[in-house]
């Protein structure tokens, strides 16, 4: 398949250089940031050159939306490729990108003394030969999730430009805040009615998710008695005290430092406290939806225990679900499943499943109506400055995605 990687690689070098870093502070915004209604902007132009249809930015959520139209009368689904536009949190502004042309696996040694090496990152030795594209070690790249429009946008000039390619309706979406968890929280997925789609966001070459952890946020508030520390003793009910109680009351050995695979965890995500007062927020992973609950109803029940041991309730907790594992869906029609293996596999590439410790944009939009799988974007070590992709990995999920198109033709 000839792909014109050259253009594709392009994309990716301008889309990087707009700082899109999503700010939870303002999760509120649409977008968080002004960085990313930037970067749409230049995508709504660009797919409106490209003589897509249906091509807009919907100022309600943020999203860029466009659409392929089929080549086939012949029965086929309605297929979505999604990926966003903001970056994690980290420094994303001034982005240099550096490009590495037949990479030999020789160490990267960045101006400011950062060391990109297979020592230290051994998933390099996939891009040997190619041409690899770094920052400059002062902030990340963007790949996460840059890569997955720029292989978006290929796969569609590559339609484009062969006609005769039969395939159904292919619908583009880019949207913000997923870093921050806010994005699909807004996405029109009654408005976008695909049949299926994918997220285009991680993950090694050929690598499927579909599992996600089914997540839930605990605030804990703990209150106090304060009074002066020289008359304390009998007295004194120190909010910070309690907080380590509450920590200690946990399993130790169920956190993240101690779990792998489908193992939950419970995790104090963020703590702030004086002698007054002392907040704590815990998130509750678990991929099994009733050790989900489990989970759930045992945190609840810690609490219970400590209020009950003291001499009045000191502690008050408000709990709430983010999002669901999407396997309790997708699982009842595999159907985009079997699709992107065979895709990869066309592809020249291995497809293989692993269960995400997280979530994604999917998640939540397959629980708002759209089965939503993830496929991998070709890069590694994101949010941070070793981040990094080659133009043939980009070019690999935009070869597996047109193949995508053409096989889900009846």
């Amino acid at each position: 398949m000839e792909l014109d990687l050259s253009t594709l690689q392009a994309d990716f070098l301008r889309y990087v250089q707009i700082n899109t870093r999503s700010d939870e502070r303002h999760a509120d915004r649409v977008p968080s940031t002004p960085g990313q209604t930037e970067l749409a902007s230049a995508l709504v132009a660009q797919l409106t050159a490209m003589a897509l249809v249906d091509v807009r930015l919907d100022p309600a959520n943020g999203y860029v939306t466009a659409t392929l139209p089929a080549t086939t009368d012949a029965p086929a689904p309605s297929i979505g490729w999604i990926a966003h536009l903001d970056t994690a949190d980290y420094p994303a502004d001034q982005v240099r990108p550096q490009l590495h042309p037949n990479y030999t696996g020789e160490p990267i040694v960045f101006a400011n003394g950062l060391r990109l090496d297979t020592t230290a990152f051994p998933a390099l030795r996939q891009y040997f030969g190619q041409t690899l594209i770094t920052g400059d070690g002062t902030t990340l790249l963007g790949v996460d999730d840059k890569a997955g429009i720029a292989a978006a946008i290929a796969a569609v000039r590559y339609l484009q430009a062969h006609p005769a390619v039969a395939h159904g309706e292919i619908k583009l979406a880019f949207g913000p805040d997923e870093e921050i968890g806010a994005g699909a929280d807004r996405f029109d997925a009654k408005g976008f009615a695909t049949d299926w789609a994918y997220t285009l966001d991680n993950g090694d070459l050929g690598q499927i998710e579909y599992e996600t952890f089914n997540a839930a946020q605990a605030v804990v508030t703990v209150t106090r008695t304060s009074v002066h520390p020289g008359e304390a003793k009998d007295l004194m009910v120190n909010a910070i005290t309690l907080a380590e109680q509450l920590d200690a009351a946990l399993p130790r050995f169920e956190r993240p430092e101690y779990t792998a695979g489908r193992e939950g965890f419970y995790l104090l995500h963020d703590f702030s406290g004086t002698i007054q007062t002392a907040t704590l927020t815990y998130i509750i992973r678990a991929f099994d939806r009733a050790e989900f609950d489990a989970r759930k109803a045992a945190f609840a029940k810690v609490i219970d225990t400590l209020n009950a041991a003291g001499d009045t309730p000191r502690y008050a907790v408000t709990m709430k679900d983010q999002y669901y594992n999407m396997a309790d869906i997708i699982d009842r029609d595999r159907t985009p499943l079997t699709l992107a293996e065979r895709a990869i596999e066309a592809a020249g590439l291995t497809p293989h499943y692993l269960p995400f410790r997280g979530g994604t944009d999917g998640s939540k939009i397959t629980y708002l109506g759209i089965p939503t799988p993830n496929l991998f974007n070709g890069g590694i070590n994101f949010h941070g400055p070793y981040e990094c992709v080659s133009t043939e990995a980009m070019g690999k999920l935009a070869e597996t995605l047109v193949h995508l198109a053409q096989l889900a033709v009846n």
